[in-house]
C-alpha cells in the first residue's frame, strides 16, 4: 500500500523557503496556538496538525537540520535520522519553549529528564574509484564525550545529584497570573529536576567534555554524491543517563579526470585519429576497476559515435550488478602537417568521389542549394 506524501515543512508553516528564524518562530507560534490540543479537546485533526507543525519547526529552526532538509527533503531524516532525535517528548518541549510564560499544560507537566545528545554532521570527500570499490576509513570527529572522571554524572566522585530546591524535582514551576495558571521550565535545573551540588572539577558539572574521537567507518560500493550514512550513538553525548545523538556522514565524490558519472553509468570521451576512424582499427581503454578493454573501431567511424561496454560502469549500491560504460568518439583532425602529408591529402581529395566519401557533407550541400534556390524564386 502506498504511503502518503509528507507535506513540505515550509508549506506546513506557511512561510517561504528563505524565511528567517524570526519568521519561522512567528508562524509557528500563531498556528500552534490555534491547533494546540488544550484548545481543541478531542479533535484528532487538530492534534495531528499540531504534531506536524511541531515537527516542521523542530527541523527548520536548527541550521544544520534545515540545510539537510533543503538539500535532501524528508529523506534526510528517514530511518531515525536527524529529525527523529528531537521528538522524545519533544512536541510539548517546543511548545513550552514558545509559550511557557503565557499558558500552562493540563497534565501538570512531567519532568523532562536528561536530554538526548545532539546529532552531528561530518562531510567526507571520496574518489570515484573509492565509490566504486567501497572503502574503510578512519575519521577524526570533534565531539562531546561523557566525562570519564565522573562517568557522565557531572558530580564530583560520581555522587548522585540532589533534587532541585526550586521545583522540588518536578522540573517545572507553576504560578498564577490572573485567570491563567502559568507553567514554565524550572530555570534552576533547566527542567531536569536535579542539580549538581558538588560539580566535577574536570567537566564542571556538565557531565561532558569536548574531545575529538576516532571512528572507523565503512563506505559501501556504489555510493553516490550526497549519500548519507548514519552512525547511531556517535553524535554528541547526552545528559547524565541519556543516550548520545547520532553522527551523519555526508559523502561527496571528487571529479574524475577521465570518467563522468550519471547514476551507475560512466562516460568517457575517446579521441580517435582520422586514419583509424576511416580505415577502422583497435584501441585499448581503461575501466574504473583498473583493467583494460580492447575496443574495435569500425571503418568510417563518425564523430560522436557511441560505444556501449556492458557492465563496465559503476557498482550499484547494495547489489552485485554494475552499470554500463559509454565511449564517445571524438574524431581528431590532423594538425601541424608536413608538406608531404599535405600533398598526400590533396591527392586523396582529387582521387576520391566526394559524394561517396563524404555522404553527409554532400547531402548538406544539396539541401543548401535547394534552400537558396527556393529563396531565389
Amino acid at each position: 500500500m502506498a504511503t502518503a506524501t509528507k507535506q513540505c515543512f515550509y508549506e506546513v508553516l506557511g512561510v517561504v523557503k528563505t524565511a528567517s528564524g524570526d519568521d519561522l518562530k512567528k508562524a509557528y507560534r500563531k498556528l500552534a496556538m490555534e491547533y494546540h490540543p488544550d484548545k481543541n479537546p478531542g479533535d484528532k485533526t487538530a492534534e495531528h496538525k499540531f504534531k506536524v507543525l511541531s515537527e516542521a519547526y523542530e527541523i527548520l529552526r536548527d541550521e544544520q537540520k534545515r540545510a539537510a532538509y533543503d538539500r535532501y527533503g524528508h529523506a534526510a531524516f528517514e530511518q531515525g535520522g536527524g529529525g527523529g532525535g528531537g521528538f522524545e517528548g519533544g512536541f510539548a518541549d517546543i511548545f513550552d519553549e514558545m509559550f511557557g510564560d503565557i499558558m500552562g499544560r493540563r497534565g501538570g507537566g512531567a519532568r523532562r529528564g536528561p536530554a538526548r545528545g545532539q546529532d552531528t554532521r561530518f562531510n567526507m570527500e571520496i574518489t570515484l574509484e573509492e565509490a566504486f570499490f567501497g572503502k574503510k576509513a578512519s575519521i577524526n570527529v570533534p565531539s562531546s564525550l561523557s566525562c570519564e572522571k565522573c562517568k557522565g554524572s557531572g558530580s564530583k566522585d560520581g555522587a548522585a545529584p540532589s533534587s532541585c530546591p526550586s521545583c522540588k524535582g518536578a522540573g517545572r514551576i507553576r504560578s498564577q497570573q490572573g485567570f491563567f495558571t502559568v507553567e514554565r521550565t524550572c530555570p534552576t535545573c533547566q527542567g531536569g529536576g536535579q542539580v549538581i551540588t558538588d560539580p566535577c572539577d574536570k567537566c564542571r558539572g556538565a557531565g561532558r567534555v569536548r574531545k575529538d574521537k576516532n571512528l572507523e567507518v565503512t563506505i559501501p560500493p556504489g555510493v553516490e554524491e550526497g549519500t548519507r550514512i548514519r552512525l547511531a550513538g556517535e553524535g554528541e553525548a547526552g545528559g547524565p543517563g541519556a543516550p548520545a545523538g547520532d553522527l551523519y556522514l555526508f559523502l561527496t565524490v571528487a571529479t574524475h579526470r577521465m570518467f563522468q558519472r550519471e547514476g551507475a553509468n560512466l562516460f568517457m570521451r575517446v579521441p580517435i585519429g582520422l586514419t583509424t576512424a576511416a580505415l577502422g582499427g583497435k584501441m585499448e581503454v581503461p575501466t574504473i576497476d583498473g583493467s583494460k578493454i580492447e575496443v574495435q573501431i569500425p571503418k568510417g567511424c563518425q564523430h560522436g559515435h557511441r560505444f556501449r561496454l556492458k557492465s563496465k560502469g559503476m557498482s550499484v549500491l547494495r547489489s552485485t550488478a554494475r552499470g554500463d560504460m559509454f565511449l564517445e568518439a571524438a574524431i581528431e583532425v590532423p594538425v601541424n602537417l608536413t608538406d608531404k602529408q599535405k600533398k598526400l591529402l590533396e591527392e586523396f581529395d582529387k582521387e576520391g568521389d566526394c559524394a561517396t566519401c563524404n555522404p553527409e557533407s554532400t547531402s548538406f550541400i544539396s539541401k543548401v542549394k535547394e534552400f537558396l534556390g527556393a529563396k531565389a524564386e
